[in-house]
């Protein structure tokens, strides 16, 4: 069959699994615990996707540098509560199963760290499919090209022949630095305006759409 993208690569938090307000609620949550401002709705959905110390330093520019392993370790303890019942989008699991079976290379790039990357697809049962990932903790965080480019150079693809899926405006400037096409999703953590003015080739709005548009485009 052919295919336009050889590489296939996703975001993970927003993209694939429905957890972007399990990250919000968790950074507010964090907040609270140790007495320093809650960041809004908007300002703690825009890290998503960042690496955690960039996340935590965005969202609480008021942190004092000695106090980032606190906030980080409530942040983790909160979102860890809540992580049992964070589900993948519906559908994600058939789309990526007929990815494969089509014959592309699929990768994740993730703001996630090794640990938790590995722990959710060991959860979700999905690591099989991947034929790499990456994540913040490993290499730059996004916007920064660094996930792209180790991806293609360790599965031999090129820029043109490389989609990058995400549902954030960091994904889609990291695949425009790595001069890479990109995707968007709006149904994760940041509105759609964001993410059309980077100019992806397509911005899907609803989850089940997103096999369909890859079926017939990628």
């Amino acid at each position: 069959m052919q295919r336009r993208f050889e590489l296939l690569v996703f975001d993970w938090d927003g993209t694939l699994m429905d957890s972007a307000s399990a990250i919000i609620a968790s950074i507010q949550a964090s907040c609270r615990d140790l007495g320093l401002p809650v960041p809004e709705h908007e300002r703690a959905a825009h890290v998503i996707g960042l690496g955690l110390k960039d996340a935590l330093t965005y969202a609480v520019p008021e942190l004092p540098l000695a106090d980032y392993g606190k906030l980080a370790e409530r942040y983790r303890c909160h979102y860890l509560a809540r992580d049992p019942d964070i589900e993948l989008f519906p559908g994600m699991r058939d789309m990526l199963v007929e990815l494969k079976n089509r014959g592309h290379l699929l990768a994740v790039a993730t703001g996630k760290s090794r640990v938790g990357l590995d722990r959710v697809l060991e959860a979700t049962q999905l690591k099989q499919y991947f034929d790499s990932t990456r994540c913040a903790d490993e290499t730059h965080s996004k916007p920064h090209p660094a996930m792209l480019q180790e991806l293609m150079q360790e599965l031999l693809v090129e820029p043109e022949a490389t989609l990058m899926i995400g549902d954030t405006a960091h994904d889609l400037q990291m695949a425009l630095s790595a001069g890479v096409p990109a995707l968007a999703v709006s149904y994760g953590a940041h509105p759609r305006d964001s993410l059309t003015e980077l100019n992806p080739l397509a911005c899907i709005d609803q989850p089940q759409d997103l096999a369909s548009w890859l079926e017939k485009n990628a």
